[in-house]
């Protein structure tokens, strides 16, 4: 039979890939005089450094969930061969379709060859099957390890790069270097996010240990803004000397986005878990389309943004209004556009076409 899809894994969904679209649209259109110190630009960030985080943690879990559900039929290699392969290879070509949309050659921000989330997620397709064999306690023991990956790899992550060294890659070698270390989501430490999914995938009938660790993570997040309080230096960059870095992911970095991501799915989750309704009711019910097209949407809009792109190469910035209302614009119409795609065109999307490519049975 089944399983019954919960509508706060939906919402968390909608609300990351959208909180993506935004800070995509704010890094094409930034507004004229507004600097890294602004809080405009803080504001814009924080959106952009929880979004990410929340796309691979709630893919994690989907995937886990999948996998969990395979393991219980008792498929065999071949099976899980036939669910592997279409999502690895649908997954690394959306990564190229976004890299030629956004590509730095028509004032874009990717180079056609790049690693990026969706090529984390591909990866995390082709080990689904280790990872579900593994029990709780070791990837707990594994999500601590890659969370404590920045401490270990050190300057192989390259803090001193820049964006677009850290999108180029010439030859396998450097493409590896970027997808595994110092790209712009390499595996380590990004695979922490994948490993946080199956664990609160695990805990799913667990919200007091679920609790307990949002508790200790808000803790420890205290503790990084005092770190940054009495070292004056700043709490949260994108990049730079700060507590907090995006490019490349810092621990605690990991450990305040991991907090928050668990968090926002606990308060989204409501007593679903045990049977009841999501936090919230139906009120976000508008949300679910956005979050079960969440591939599509994630792809589709860098269609937008690169051609937004080459309009504006070489033309001067916006001013903060209409570059505030157009980065707010873009996100939005995703919601009503996905609730009409749902209700005339459910079938044409990049999730319909993972299901068509998919065998029946490994669904």
């Amino acid at each position: 039979m089944a399983q019954s899809r919960l509508k706060h894994v939906d919402r968390v969904r909608a609300i990351a890939v959208l909180c993506m679209v935004e800070v995509h649209t704010a890094a094409i259109l930034p507004p004229e005089g507004i600097t890294v110190g602004h809080p405009a630009a803080f504001v814009a960030a924080a959106f952009g450094g929880m979004a990410a985080p929340m796309f691979v943690t709630i893919s994690g879990w989907g995937m886990y969930g999948s996998a969990k559900r395979r393991i219980s039929g008792g498929h065999d290699f071949s099976d899980w061969v036939f669910w592997i392969v279409p999502r690895v290879f649908l997954l690394c070509l959306c990564q190229i379709v976004v890299n030629i949309l956004l590509n730095v050659e028509r004032g874009g921000r990717f180079e056609w060859q790049t690693p990026g989330v969706l090529t984390l997620l591909a990866f995390a397709a082709l080990i689904s099957p280790i990872l579900v064999r593994l029990g709780g306690r070791e990837r707990v023991i594994s999500m601590l390890l890659i969370c404590a990956s920045p401490l270990l790899i050190g300057d192989t992550s390259g803090p001193g790069m820049n964006w677009f060294e850290r999108v180029d890659s010439e030859g396998a070698i450097e493409w590896l270097s970027r997808f595994l270390l110092d790209g712009t989501y390499p595996v380590a430490p990004w695979l922490f996010y994948v490993l946080l999914g199956t664990v609160l995938h695990d805990l799913g009938s667990n919200p007091e240990a679920r609790e307990k660790g949002v508790a200790f993570g808000l803790l420890a997040t205290t503790v990084t803004i005092f770190v940054a309080v009495f070292e004056g230096v700043d709490w949260a960059l994108t990049s730079g000397d700060a507590v907090l870095t995006f490019f490349p992911a810092s621990m605690p970095f990991l450990v305040v986005s991991g907090t928050m991501v668990a968090l926002i799915m606990r308060l989204l989750e409501g007593d679903e878990s045990v049977g009841g309704n999501p936090s919230l009711g139906d009120r976000l019910a508008f949300l679910e389309p956005v979050g079960r097209l969440s591939l599509s949407v994630y792809v589709s809009h860098f269609a937008v943004l690169g051609l937004v792109a080459i309009v504006m190469e070489g033309e001067p910035r916006l001013g903060v209004v209409p570059a505030f209302a157009a980065t707010i614009a873009h996100t939005l119409v995703w919601i009503p556009l996905a609730n009409l795609h749902q209700e005339k065109i459910p079938e044409y999307s990049f999730e319909g076409l993972m299901k068509a490519i998919s065998p029946a049975n490994n669904r």
